[in-house]
């Protein structure tokens, strides 16, 4: 008799403890599994790189996006999770079970940010532009774009990527690096030379690839208006044959540490291979990174007798075959305005 009763608090024993136990169970896997609320109310958190499962775990409790973050964390850690948490920013809401918010953070959906290099811009530009959007850092930018190793590997012959970073529209997560963006936009790059078979029309150029992307900087810089690429394409083409000095502002503007917008003719004398005022020929590289159309124009001018080109203040130019007209057309569209205002 006292064998069973001693038996029996014994049983009872295990099924409390059996008891508490699912219900410690079911409280943590109500608080695993279940939303904090049926509203998608959208909040964007950052996980950085070394955060903790706790930290990330409190993080996601203080944005109110589960309700426990204990329970979180043991859920991390009973689907083998916590060591696959990746950095970078997400968009999360309270409407999300607190598994499918696991697999977000450990598959890497992050939110991407949409960027957009516009034509003709320098890597400094390219790199200050980055960076107002996505955490990289401007002068790591900037060094990994020269490169020695990944310029040598591209068979490139100047001392940075300028004129290889295509200009184009890119998505990127806030914590991608400053190498992976470069070569992201060396391999759009590629692609488009590909697609549009710029190496089969180079094979048939006098000029190398290098230096159609560096006449297609230039064409770049000189007009944002495409019906004009292939025409100042044609007056430097042109001037090329004969030898003249190519005498293109803009080669002189990146010859000039700190432009303040105005040449000087002070600046017209730099002595920089870029300077193509004082050496004839194209310089040593591109000035920018050239879209796809002047790099076309680069290689398809159209046929003129044109050697000169003013602006006439609207976007567009003047073309001129001798420098007496050219003058003329200088007087016109430059000097004359500089005295009427």
């Amino acid at each position: 008799m006292f064998i069973g009763k001693t038996v029996a608090k014994q049983i009872k024993s295990i099924l409390g403890s059996i008891i508490f136990i699912w219900g410690i169970a079911g409280f943590f896997y109500y608080q695993a599994t279940v939303s904090v609320s049926e509203k998608s109310q959208t909040v964007t958190i950052s996980i950085p790189a070394g955060a903790t499962l706790k930290k990330i775990s409190n993080d996601l409790k203080a944005h109110n996006l589960i309700k426990n973050a204990s329970a979180f964390r043991l859920l991390a850690n009973i689907r083998n999770k916590q060591a696959h948490i990746q950095i970078g920013e997400y968009e999360l809401n309270q409407s999300m079970p607190p598994m499918e918010i696991l697999n977000t953070i450990t598959t890497g959906k992050t939110v991407l940010h949409s960027i957009t290099i516009p034509e003709g811009y320098r890597i400094k530009e390219i790199a200050e532009l980055v960076a107002k959007k996505i955490s990289i850092n401007k002068e790591q930018f900037i060094q990994e774009s020269m490169n020695k190793d990944l310029i040598k590997k591209l068979n490139i012959t100047s001392s940075s990527l300028e004129g290889y970073l295509f200009p184009e529209t890119y998505y990127f997560s806030k914590h991608t690096s400053e190498q992976k963006i470069i070569r992201t936009m060396l391999n759009t790059f590629q692609e488009k030379v590909k697609k549009h078979q710029i190496l089969d029309q180079v094979e048939s150029s006098d000029l190398s690839l290098h230096e159609i992307v560096t006449l297609a900087s230039l064409i770049e810089k000189e007009t944002g208006m495409n019906k004009e690429r292939k025409h100042i394409s044609s007056v430097f083409h042109n001037r090329l044959h004969r030898k003249m000095l190519l005498q293109t502002d803009p080669t002189v503007i990146y010859a000039i540490k700190n432009f303040d917008g105005n040449i000087r003719k002070k600046d017209l004398r730099i002595d920089s291979p870029y300077n193509t005022y004082r050496y004839k020929g194209l310089p040593p590289g591109p000035i920018a990174n050239p879209g796809i159309k002047s790099i076309e124009a680069a290689l398809n001018p159209i046929k003129t007798k044109h050697l000169y080109f003013v602006s006439r203040k609207d976007g567009s130019h003047y073309f001129s075959s001798n420098l007496k007209e050219h003058n003329r057309a200088v007087q016109k569209y430059q000097l004359k305005k500089v005295t009427q205002n």
